[in-house]
Parts: structure tokens; sequence; C-alpha cells
């Protein structure tokens, strides 16, 4: 839902090798498409261990490809279809922008509107932030906030919208207010609750009113409690210890205007089709045409970097979507990653052409790397193999931290003695921003952590010696860490819990009670 995925950042910078780009020159690239991209996507789904995909290209008004690959399920063979739902993360956002650029248009709300104005309540640490945060602030991620910070919190948890928001005025922003980019999901949440502060329907039944139903999007769910009741969903898949395995599927609704939509193929090329033609279908207008522009204006710098061809290039952010420029065109983008699953969607709207994949696993570029491909084939560029050079980079990080695990359980096995009794480490410790967690004695010398916002999920610490314990949580999408234990005087005053960087990055210091 949330976030763009992690798994690819760094890839961009490797360079390309020279014998393969001599040898892409040879290559005609307007056959990839007809002829060469359903190989390459049913080789790049077995390398990468991807259970399944769908993948959409429109052209200039018409459908190029329209196609499932693969299955729903590891160990099921029930094939992806073009109606397949998949959960889209954080291509959500684009569908909350929009909904508020249109009741911008129709004059019931202005984005430079102060949030307070719809939600009093509405605070963050930063008084003079509180104050002056306007819904564009929102929907552009620039209220100082870090990328991620805390999502932790929220993530899967058992908080309501209301209650993330009030959570929102206790992170510590490490930056000033409009001065640095920062992802903030609770922000894209915030958004979306003021239309119903506006319009008197949830953000549920009025995304559905005004897009879903009017571009004919019957099969797609706003919410991610009804996606498991779907027939023809594909499953979730991690990677776990080297192993591909399905995972339940995560519940996302506190947080739904950033990330709980799932559609397919069908029904997002009807979403891609409108915006790429100023919200026609057809002769219809069903949405506007400014709103939609005005999602596209840039709004911050989000960073600059080189490609694998060796150019370098800017990012931008929009109102729910990631703007760049290639190869001469405008790019309009956005990824979206959550629990197993990673998606793109990409418009070129001066081409006409728009770019749709969806996977169902976390654990892979593939859905980055094919979207370059495509490009690259229509504006006629040489052939670069991004999935093989974007799985080497994955591989290279994924097994570094396969072997840092490995050496963590090593140490483990030594049966190292904390630097105090277990008993000195259990109790009740508490976090402003989360909220407590409870530790307790379990198993073969270990400690059993569980958390009160995630009653689903506990970690189990193993002692490493002297107050470090090997952390591994029971949802692994929350991942392996060492926690660390403050002491004082043999008195125990802190424990610092890290989760995945695909939650949060920040760490977050727990005082014991």
């Amino acid at each position: 839902m949330k976030k763009r995925s992690n798994v690819f950042s760094g890839f961009l910078l490797m360079l390309i090798c020279a014998g393969l780009t001599t040898q892409a020159q040879n290559i005609n690239r307007s056959k990839f498409i007809p002829d060469s991209i359903d190989n390459y996507i049913n080789r790049a789904l077995t390398n990468w261990r991807i259970p399944g995909a769908a993948v959409c290209i429109v052209k200039d008004n018409r459908i190029v490809l329209m196609k499932g690959y693969g299955i729903k399920e590891l160990g099921v063979p029930t094939k992806v279809d073009q109606n397949t739902l998949f959960m889209i993360g954080s291509n959500t956002k684009a569908f909350t922008a929009t909904a508020l650029a249109t009741l911008q248009e129709q004059h019931k709300l202005s984005l430079d509107d102060k949030v307070t104005k719809y939600i009093p309540e509405f605070k963050l640490e930063n008084k003079l932030a509180s104050e002056q945060a306007t819904i564009r602030d929102l929907l552009c991620h620039r209220l100082g906030i870090s990328t991620f910070e805390g999502d932790f919190t929220y993530w899967t948890s058992n908080l309501t919208r209301n209650e993330v928001m009030e959570k929102l005025s206790l992170v510590k922003a490490p930056y000033a207010f409009r001065t640095k980019w920062g992802y903030t999901n609770a922000a894209f949440l915030t958004a979306g609750e003021i239309i119903p502060r506006v319009t008197g329907k949830t953000w549920e039944q009025y995304i559905k009113e005004m897009i879903f139903a009017p571009l004919g999007m019957s099969n797609s769910l706003l919410l991610s409690a009804d996606f498991p009741k779907s027939i023809n969903k594909a499953s979730a898949h991690t990677l776990v210890d080297g192993r591909l395995v399905a995972i339940p599927f995560p519940q996302l609704d506190n947080l739904a205007p950033a990330g709980s939509i799932s559609s397919s193929a069908q029904d997002m090329s009807k979403w891609v089709f409108s915006l790429l033609d100023q919200g026609k279908v057809g002769q219809r207008q069903v949405l506007s045409a400014a709103a939609i522009e005005a999602t596209r204006q840039p709004q911050d710098i989000v960073a600059s970097g080189i490609r694998p061809t060796g150019e370098s290039y800017f990012e931008l952010y929009g109102l729910g979507w990631f703007l760049q420029d290639y190869a001469g065109k405008r790019l309009v983008m956005h990824d979206g990653g959550v629990n197993g699953y990673v998606s793109s969607v990409t418009l070129v709207p001066s081409e006409h052409l728009g770019i749709i994949i969806l996977t169902n696993s976390d654990q892979n570029s593939l859905y980055d790397a094919l979207r370059w491909e495509i490009l690259d084939a229509y504006f006629k560029r040489p052939f670069q193999n991004y999935s093989d050079k974007y799985l080497e980079g994955f591989k290279l990080r994924y097994q570094a931290d396969l072997q840092t695990n490995q050496k963590l359980r090593d140490t483990v096995a030594l049966n190292l003695k904390p630097a105090l009794s277990l008993n000195d480490y259990t109790g009740k410790y508490t976090n402003e921003l989360y909220g407590n967690l409870t530790i307790t004695k379990g198993d073969n010398n270990e400690l059993e952590v569980r958390f009160e916002h995630h009653q689903r999920m506990y970690a189990k610490l193993q002692p490493l010696g002297g107050n470090r314990f090997f952390a591994t949580f029971s949802d692994p999408e929350f991942g392996k860490a060492v926690f660390p234990f403050t002491v004082d005087r043999n008195r125990v005053i802190s424990l610092q819990v890290k989760v995945a960087d695909f939650i949060e990055r920040t760490p977050y210091e727990f005082k014991k009670q």
C-alpha cells in the first residue's frame, strides 16, 4: 500500500556491460512487444521466483497487450488472467489525489486550504506546521517527516483511521516544515479523511461512486478487508530465509486512502485510458481534465540519480504521482508495495502510452525493470535487459542479508549468557508514539515480545551475549534485527526496536516501566 518498495534501491546505479550494449544495438526494438515480451516476462517470473503477474500496455487509446502470466498462488495451478485482482499498494494514492483535485474543480474545497479547516483536531508535533499545513502539503509529502516514519505504528495495526491521525501528532519530524520531501502514508490518510468532511461520504464510498463506477471498474475493491472474499485474486508471497512462501493478506484499511485498493489489469486499463484522454471515457467526460493536470504539476524535488544507461535524472513529486523526464518525454508514474505485492503504473501523456504491471511477490524488481524495457521499446532505445541487471543486484543484497542473519544465528548457537537474568528484561515497555509492548520469558532461554497494536504478531528474542538479542518477528514482513537493551547499574532502562526497512527505517526506543 504504502510505499515504493525498497527492494530495487541502489540498482539504478549499476552501469551497462559494454558487450551487452553492443549486442543491444542490433536488436529490432519494434519487435519486442509483439514478438518477445511473453518470453521475456515468463523467463523473468522464473528467475525472480514470482508466482504470477498481470501486464497491460495501452497506446493511442487501444490495448496493445493485456495478459496474465504465471499462477495466483504457489503450488496451486490456477492461472492469472486479466481480471485477477492484485493489491496495488500506493498506486491508490493517485485515486485519492485525483478525487480531492476534482473537489477543487467543483469549488467544494481548495488544495491550498488549511487542513484544520476540515479537520480542526489535526495536529503535528511542529505547531507552525499544524497551523499552516494544507491539503497540498499532505498530498506531496512535505510535512518534514522522514520517509516511512511512523509506519511501524500504523502498518497492519489495530489502530483506527482517527487513531492514526492522532498518532501523527507524536511523530518527531527531523526536518523543518516544507523543507524536505519525506514519504508519509499517514498524511495521505489524513487527506483522504477530508473527503467525508466535505461530501458526507466515506473515502471508499466517494471513490467508488465518482471514479470506479463511471469508469466501469466493477471488479476493483477499495478496502483490504474485502480482498480475501474475492474469488479471482492473486495470493500474497514473500521470501523467508531464501524460500518463497505464501503469507496472509495484509489488513490496511486504517491507511486506506494511502494504499488499500486492489484491482486487475482490465480495470486498471480503464483508469489509465481515462487519465491519458483528459478524463474521458469515449465521448463522456468522467474525470475533470483540470483535476488530472493538477495532480501532475511538480511540487517537490525527490532525488537525483544515475540510470543503468549512465544518464543522470531528477525525480519530482506531484500529487500522488512521481514525475521524471526520460528520452525527452515526461513520465507520470508510481510504484506500490504492500505485504506480498508490488506494482507500477506509468503514463507518458505526450505519447498516449500507459503501462500497468502487477505482481504477487514483494521481493522483486520486475515491476520496475519491465516498465523501462517497454518504454525503451517504444522510444527505440537499445535493449538493456533490465530484469537481469536488477536481479544481479537484488541477489547480492539478499545474499548479504542471509549471511548476516546466519552469523547472528551462529552467535545464538554459542549459548552466550545475557548480562542479566532473563527476568530482569521482562516487563512492560512504552514508546510515546507506538504505545506499549510486553516482554515475557519464552522457551529455551528466550524472551518473547508482544505488541499492543499488533496483537497477532510477536517477536522472539535470542541472547547474543551482553544486553543484545537477536529478534525474529512472527510476521516475516517485519524482518529480523538486533535488539539492544540499555542497562544502567544492572537495571534495564530501555529497549531499541527496529523493524524491516520495508515497514519503517526509524528505530523506536521503548522505556521500561
